[in-house]
């Protein structure tokens, strides 16, 4: 059994528009792996808590999708602050966007 027959599965036990399984399983694989989890998670997490899932499984899919994270922002005074350095630590990076002061960035996929 492949991922998507296990969220085909989920669904299914939900009851889904049947005639949309194409639609769903080519929207399936353009997730990455961990997407994929998150929303079959995010998914059975709904279900069991008795909370809607949309019946159509490509807006089931699109509702659930994992949201990105906006970047946290730190001033260098900031960083270094919290660090003692201003060596890139903890996916942190600096950068300098304006050209005039240097901020840390992390996140923001």
């Amino acid at each position: 059994m492949n991922s998507f027959d296990f969220l085909w599965k989920l669904l299914d036990s939900h009851g889904v528009i049947e005639s949309k399984k194409a639609d769903c399983a080519r929207l399936w694989d353009t997730y990455t792996i961990e997407q994929q989890r998150q929303i079959y998670c995010s998914i059975r997490g709904k279900l069991r808590a008795g909370k809607f899932v949309n019946y159509n499984p490509v807006k089931a899919l699109k509702d659930n999708e994992p949201r990105a994270q906006a970047p946290q922002m730190l001033t260098f005074a900031e960083y270094y602050a919290k660090y003692g350095t201003t060596l890139e630590r903890d996916g942190w990076k600096m950068t300098n966007p304006t050209g005039q002061k240097v901020i840390y960035v992390k996140g923001g996929q």
